[in-house]
């Protein structure tokens, strides 16, 4: 049984392996591999490696490919209602022909996964927006964490954008509010982090500039830079000194539940990069329940940046 696929503009300079979980699904990398061997993925009628870079147009077939369900994580993509599409849309910063700039709301997702859920990318691909192109997400940013957030329109974009985050030429710059009195009003942080992948156990440097805002005995507005990028570093980091985040179900103390806030306070408060000499700086106003929380803290912040 054979099946071809053509390679469209939205696809161009992607790795053979990303294209084929592009269209089948999270298959594990070592099955790719075995079927490229065997000739039953070929590009153009010939036999590749994993890392050659598709064009457009190119053609890929795939010959009697039978991978077990049980294998393949097939991620399930979220119809979005006009409403929903709409609302995300007001939350935009700013729109150019490279990429938009959002103020992402607490309590959706980047991308989609395994199970149905709410994403920013399935939201984005329906809007007109995207008409004539499909949404790339170029970087992380939690679930419940509020604030800037970027989606590159053409895949140039995201590649630049993606090579600007990883090499550490875009600043951030977040606001925290933790429980407590941080000893300190600045310094910085340099962690060794852990986190798993499936049974194999990662340890990763973390290292994040952090200035105190306001604080009392109760609690304390951070600034928060991170030099690296690891995954939950900031909410990590200010679990690991004993003081974490308002809101965090993951990372809190067995006696910080009581009275917990339902919104995480963790926002993305600014982004600064620079492309071809010009300077790009986005900043996102902080949500009423942030605001809230500030009140009821007694802790101080102008919102005017």
């Amino acid at each position: 049984m054979k099946k071809s696929y053509i390679v469209d503009s939205t696809c161009k300079n992607m790795r053979v392996d990303r294209f084929i979980r592009h269209i089948l699904g999270k298959i594990p990398q070592s099955l790719i591999e075995k079927n490229l061997r065997a000739g039953k993925i070929k590009l153009n009628k010939k036999k590749i490696k994993s890392s050659h870079k598709v064009k457009i147009s190119d053609q890929i077939d795939l010959f009697n490919l039978e991978f077990k369900d049980s294998l393949i994580q097939k991620k399930v993509k979220f119809e979005p209602s006009k409403e929903i599409i709409k609302s995300n849309e007001n939350q935009i910063i700013d729109n150019n022909d490279s990429f938009i700039v959002l103020n992402k709301s607490s309590g959706i997702s980047v991308q989609g996964g395994t199970k149905s859920k709410k994403n920013l990318v399935d939201i984005f691909a329906k809007s007109e927006i995207f008409k004539d192109t499909k949404p790339y997400s170029v970087h992380r940013l939690d679930k419940d964490t509020s604030g800037v957030f970027i989606m590159a329109k053409t895949r140039e974009s995201a590649q630049l954008l993606t090579s600007l985050f990883r090499l550490r030429k875009v600043h951030k710059t977040y606001l925290a509010v933790c429980h407590g009195e941080l000893d300190k009003n600045s310094g910085e942080w340099n962690d060794d982090l852990i986190r798993y992948d499936r049974k194999k156990k990662i340890i990763e440097k973390a290292k994040t500039l952090y200035r105190v805002i306001d604080k009392n005995s109760e609690a304390s507005l951070i600034e928060l830079k991170p030099i690296t990028g690891r995954k939950h570093q900031l909410r990590k980091q200010l679990y690991a000194i004993g003081q974490p985040i308002f809101g965090d179900l993951k990372y809190k103390l067995s006696n910080s539940s009581k009275g917990l806030n339902k919104n995480l306070m963790l926002h993305s408060y600014q982004i600064r990069f620079m492309i071809n000499e010009v300077k790009h700086t986005y900043t996102a106003l902080l949500p009423e329940y942030f605001k809230k929380l500030l009140k009821a803290k007694r802790l101080n912040f102008s919102d005017s940046k």
